[in-house]
């Protein structure tokens, strides 16, 4: 199975860049908004993620389960919109090579509370849950 999955789909103009293009990570490459907002929506709920940290598609959030179990939260714009993103979920292995990767199961507190998060924020719309089908079994 992949060590990436897209968890989440929507719209919203509240994640839109505040900082000139010539300050993002790439052009019309954008998340740096939505990445500090999840970091801070998760530590409200309780988890403890890391600091956002920029990509060259983007940005990601890491958080690890108590066991060690290690995943990130990619946070992109598609299409070179400021109101249109993707929030995939990484696990990460913890053996050379990327092998002996997590369950996707160890990441349900992380996911829960992303699902929480996003649901309760009025500015997004058109959310649409996708890649999960199997992936929590």
């Amino acid at each position: 199975m992949s060590s990436l999955i897209d968890v989440a789909e929507f719209h919203s103009e509240k994640f839109a860049p505040v900082l000139p293009e010539e300050s993002q990570v790439n052009p019309a490459v954008y998340g740096a908004e939505l990445a500090f907002w999840i970091a801070q929506e998760l530590a409200r709920r309780g988890l403890a993620p890391s600091y956002p940290e920029s990509e060259d598609w983007g940005w990601c959030v890491e958080w690890s389960t108590p066991e060690g179990a290690e995943f990130a939260l990619h946070c992109c714009n598609t299409e070179g919109r400021k109101d249109h993103w993707c929030i995939a979920l990484r696990r990460f292995g913890r053996k050379w090579f990327g092998r002996d990767k997590p369950p996707y199961t160890d990441a349900v507190e992380l996911l829960d509370a992303l699902k929480a998060s996003l649901d309760a924020e009025p500015s997004i719309t058109e959310l649409k849950w996708c890649g999960l089908d199997g992936a929590l079994d």
